[in-house]
């Protein structure tokens, strides 16, 4: 069995999310316990797996993530992973539909290499502050958002970029907060160096401390900022340590999400 690793939402190698990547040529998925043995042995934030669907249906392929604690019900960058090993080895061509636990998913292959992923948009809701959350990211916040059932996140508006870039959490505290855990995000200090807005995301709750770049989180970022900058297509800035940048593009009640692959690594599992 092939396994890959993919460089998503990028075009260097380490750089972007790492995510791992398996496609299973029978017509269902190994049991969950093995899932999740391979994803913690993988130990990257996602590992996703696919197997292809009888022609015909509504999907082409079904699509699982599980991160190195458990299974999620949405992951963008791994989903960009997958769509381009599929791509890159010839497995398909085109637009490729994906069955998964949010729904169906489609990613679009450009000329250019890049990846257009459809997902749902985020539902936000304004909340209060959360008592503590301040202390725990040591950042108070201007405002707070729960994020729906898909993501589970908190998405916290912070007063600048340069705020953002210097969050040190107290992770554990974090966990507290939310099912997931928490988008801090604010605008761009210069939107003229490529990008309007920049996020960190951090998930103590399924195994992850600080994602690198994050697919899932955009779709309520895009929103977010598509209503206040008043416009709908945006470029985001994850400020991790390794950076990555995700295209969005808001459409009522879907967001498109675009950007670029590297696979860095490819092997066989043996066990």
């Amino acid at each position: 069995m092939r396994i890959r690793i993919v460089d998503a939402f990028t075009d260097r190698p380490f750089a972007g999310n790492p995510a791992g990547v398996l496609l299973f040529d029978s017509d269902g998925f190994p049991d969950d316990a093995r899932l999740q043995r391979i994803a913690t042995e993988v130990n990257l934030s996602e590992t996703a797996y696919a197997h292809p669907l009888p022609a015909g249906g509504d999907a082409d392929w079904a699509l699982r993530w599980f991160t190195p604690a458990t299974e999620v019900d949405m992951c963008g960058h791994a989903t960009l992973a997958t769509a381009h090993v599929l791509h890159s080895t010839g497995a398909a061509t085109g637009t490729v539909r994906f069955a998964a636990r949010c729904g169906v998913l489609t990613a679009t292959a450009h000329e250019d290499g890049s990846i257009t992923l459809d997902f749902p948009t985020a539902p936000l809701t304004r909340t209060t502050v959360p008592e503590g959350v301040a202390t725990a990211l040591g950042s108070r916040p201007l405002s707070t958002y729960d994020t729906g059932p898909h993501i589970g996140d908190l998405l916290v508006e912070l007063a600048d970029e340069k705020t953002v870039r210097g969050l040190a959490p107290d992770i554990a505290a974090l966990g507290r907060h939310s099912r997931r855990g928490i988008i801090a995000t604010a605008p761009a200090d210069d939107p003229a160096l490529g990008y309007d807005y920049v996020s960190r995301c951090f998930f103590p709750n399924v195994g992850i401390d600080e994602d690198p770049v994050t697919g899932s989180a955009h779709t309520a970022l895009a929103p977010f900022w598509s209503e206040r900058l008043g416009r709908t297509d945006l470029t985001g800035l994850q400020a991790s340590a390794r950076t990555g940048l995700v295209r969005t593009a808001v459409r009522g009640e879907r967001t498109l999400l675009t950007g670029s692959a590297v696979t860095v690594i490819e092997g066989e599992l043996l066990a």
